[in-house]
């Protein structure tokens, strides 16, 4: 039975070869992106789910505030937090302090510049599920000086030989690190991926001195994972006690590890997903599934006025409605297996675009995982079950004595059906370009707003500690390249700063502090990224060597604040000039000048006070070049940096790459969101030319009657377009409330952004309207223009 069942779903494809190429091409696409788009989500979902205890980890919090102004949130504390949580709360089982740093590793004469150096307490192993291959993971970590490389980065140091014991020097002062181990490489959904894990006890950083100073990511192990409630509300009576007739106001919050990835407002080691953008993703799947559906939904009904005297004459035979309804889900559940068949080839194929799309490495092997099968068999059940349900309903329930004397059959019901699925269909398409529209503005928004500092053409150096005495040597030589404009020293770069500190005026009491983003820079920062001084002047080579003074005498500061840091003084931008403050009580000195404000952190977040203060130290280096000539400056600087900073590799990039980085996830998602909305276009349009070329086969004979009568083409046009085109207005009338409502909570979450004009949906509704009139008078064009004589001489 089963096998009449597959043999008469076969002759039926094969017969109608337009109508299931259409249907196999629209399932095949859908299921495509759903696998895909699964893929990427089952990822996603899975980050650290391999830690064993990853229920029973939180990650420190830290919220401050001064007398003045709202509270700070930030996901890094100072070294104090951990050991007096360790002793004072028995909530606690372990924990681990990890900060991540760029520094040279020299081996021989080799020398590299590493990005992922992970600095860690002894105890990282009681927490984390990373498997230590060689070495003791108690004391691997136990001193200062030590090192465990990953699998990869052994080989690449040592090839095939064991580098336990061996030497690796560190940093520009070249600090021998002894190699005590080698883990396993961190796995691709993991919140840390680093090359090396090296003892925190190395960084030599000050032990339980401060609440302040928070520079260091600090996880608690907790006993039991329902304790973390409880251990919250100790924590805040204890600080709140410890922080008693102080002149500012700390809490510490915990936050669940298995959280940070997807819900986290701050990135782990790594950037964050964000599960508003999963949730997109996983709608926009399905509503393409769901065109891909109603398509075949459409064409099954459409085609049952042909089919039904099929079915009238194997009732008549002895056929039961239940054999009827089995045969026609089973041409849908065949169907259905040969799109996914051919997906899971297609999906093999894409997946290394996909990867480079969405950044992930994923496999093919991932479709074999158990969860993935499950997931699939699902589809292939829902998709065959939803799609040939109602058709099957449809064709088993035709009369055999009506259907056999050459009535069609009840069909309006079906009729009324196949215009709500188009509805549906061209609703979803227009909700997705409406939605493509508007993430393209913002990102061009974005791409394009003056941000008040300029980012072309400037290149990115590292600088460290070894390069503070000849700093200026460095710079003048930089400067006598022809292609070389400008350079200045800064600690944080301009796309992102973030530095916390504190200021008062002389006229406040100094209990009285206000929280302030402040960044070190050198003389040149202002010049160099051309920020608009509205009142006073520019920081002086004499502001840098008042640095310089001897120890035991004061050091006068001259400030650059924005015009937000002024106002939240008490300022304008010209009385603030020459006014006496304080930035975080040890820096006592006077405001030099004020300049515009400009955006130095996300769009996502309003501009606050800011303020730049000299200092000899930095970490980059910022060389501004001209745009001429690019690749000869670069050849040029790496041959003055070989002779100047011999003790660091040559190594830069450009400021604009680390602006784009601050919005992957929304650039990601734009050109998804293009993807998919054409891709729902064109199975919306094959669905509309599969009922318009099946609608216009029927009304061949009255088409030809009416050619014959005078109707010219325009006529016949109208006549078959405007019932197809109604319904894609209708369509469109219905999703723009609801898209616009949709968009504007994406937007909400941007602090500048671009307001939804009428025009977006205006162009929406004519490319919409204008892509359906073009599927339907293809057909009806060739309707219109064939000889009546063909459709009328069997009358």
């Amino acid at each position: 039975m089963i096998r009449n069942y597959l043999k008469i779903a076969w002759r039926s494809l094969w017969k109608n070869k337009t109508m299931a190429f259409i249907n196999i091409l629209g399932l095949v696409t859908g299921i495509t992106c759903c696998l895909l788009i699964g893929l990427y989500i089952r990822h996603e979902y899975s980050y650290d789910r391999f830690q064993e205890k990853g229920d029973r980890i939180v990650r420190v919090l830290m919220d401050y505030k001064f007398t003045s102004g709202d509270f700070k949130k930030v996901p890094v504390t100072s070294t104090k937090v951990l050991p007096v949580f360790a002793r004072t709360f028995p909530e606690i089982e372990s924990g681990v302090r990890m900060t991540e740093y760029s520094r040279i590793i020299t081996l021989g004469d080799q020398q590299f510049v590493e990005d992922h150096i992970m600095f860690a307490d002894s105890t990282f192993f009681d927490l984390f599920s990373l498997r230590l291959l060689q070495g003791d993971p108690k004391q691997s970590l136990s001193g200062p000086n030590k090192m465990i490389l990953t699998t990869t980065t052994a080989k690449k140091y040592f090839g095939n030989n064991n580098p336990v014991g061996q030497i690796l020097k560190v940093g520009g002062d070249a600090i021998p690190f002894e190699v005590t181990g080698v883990m396993e490489d961190c796995p691709s959904n993991s919140q840390m991926q680093f090359d090396f894990l090296a003892s925190f006890s190395s960084l030599n950083a000050n032990q339980e001195k401060t609440w302040w100073n928070a520079n260091y990511t600090t996880f608690l192990l907790l006993k039991d994972k329902a304790a973390t409630a409880r251990l919250q509300a100790k924590v805040s009576d204890f600080i709140k006690k410890d922080m008693a007739g102080q002149n500012a106001t700390i809490e510490f919050g915990l936050e669940p590890f298995e959280r940070i990835h997807l819900y986290s407002e701050f990135d782990s080691f790594v950037p964050n997903s964000n599960i508003t953008y999963l949730y997109i993703l996983i709608g926009v799947a399905l509503l393409i599934l769901a065109i891909a559906c109603f398509t075949y939904v459409n064409l099954s009904t459409a085609r049952s006025l042909d089919r039904s005297k099929e079915v009238g004459i194997r009732k008549a035979v002895g056929a039961i409605k239940q054999q009827i309804f089995r045969q026609f889900i089973g041409e849908s559940i065949l169907l259905s297996v040969l799109a996914l068949l051919l997906s899971i080839g297609i999906v093999w194929l894409l997946l290394p675009a996909f990867n480079h799309l969405a950044n992930t490495t994923l496999s093919i092997r991932s479709l074999l995982s158990p969860a993935v099968i499950a997931f699939t068999i699902g589809m292939i059940v829902c998709i065959s079950l939803l799609a040939g349900s109602y058709p099957a309903l449809v064709l088993s329930a035709f009369n055999p004595s009506k259907v056999l004397k050459g009535a069609k059959g009840k069909t309006g019901s079906g009729a009324w059906l196949r215009k709500t699925l188009i509805v549906f269909q061209f609703g979803i398409s227009v909700f997705l370009i409406i939605a493509t529209f508007i993430i393209h503005q913002q990102m061009r928004y974005i791409q394009e707003k003056k941000l008040g500092y300029d980012r072309e053409h400037v290149m990115v150096l590292p600088w460290d500690n070894k390069m503070n005495n000849t700093g200026s040597t460095i710079k003048q030589e930089l400067l006598t390249l022809p292609g070389v404009k400008s350079a200045a020293r800064t600690a944080q770069l301009p796309t992102s700063i973030i530095g916390g500190y504190n200021m008062r005026t002389a006229t406040m009491p100094e209990t009285d502090n206000m929280s302030v983003i402040a960044n070190p820079v050198d003389e040149d920062f202002v010049k160099t990224m051309n920020l608009r001084i509205i009142a006073g002047s520019d920081l002086t080579l004499q502001d840098m060597a008042d640095l310089d003074k001897p120890a035991g005498e004061d050091v006068t500061y001259h400030f650059i604040l924005n015009e937000s840091a002024a106002k939240a003084l008490g300022w304008t931008a010209q009385e603030a000039v020459n006014k006496k403050m304080f930035l975080d009580g040890s820096r006592p000195g006077y405001v030099r000048g004020v300049i515009e404000d400009f955006h130095f952190q996300s769009l996502h977040s309003a501009i606050q006070p800011l303020v730049l203060f000299p200092e000899k130290w930095g970490r980059n280096l910022l060389v501004k070049v001209n745009g001429n000539s690019i690749p000869q400056t670069i050849q040029a600087l790496q041959a003055k940096w070989k002779a100047l900073v011999p003790h660091r590799p040559f190594s830069y990039h450009f400021l604009d790459e680390d602006y784009n980085k601050m919005y992957n996830a929304e650039l990601r998602l734009g050109k998804i969101m293009n993807l998919f909305a054409a891709i729902a276009i064109v199975l919306a349009c094959m669905g509309l030319f599969g009922l318009s070329y099946h609608a216009i086969q029927q009304r061949q004979k009255e088409i030809g009657i009416r050619k014959v009568l005078g109707a010219s083409v325009a006529q016949i046009l109208v006549l078959i377009g405007k019932g197809f085109l109604s319904l894609v207005l209708i369509a469109f009338l219905i999703t723009v409330p609801l898209t616009w409502w949709v968009m504007s909570q994406w937007l909400e979450d941007f602090a500048y952004r671009v307001s939804i004009g009428w025009l977006v949906f205006g162009a929406a509704g004519l490319l919409i309207l204008l892509i359906a009139a073009c599927t339907v008078s293809f057909q009806a064009i060739r309707a219109a223009l064939s000889n009546p004589v063909k459709s009328l001489r069997s009358e």
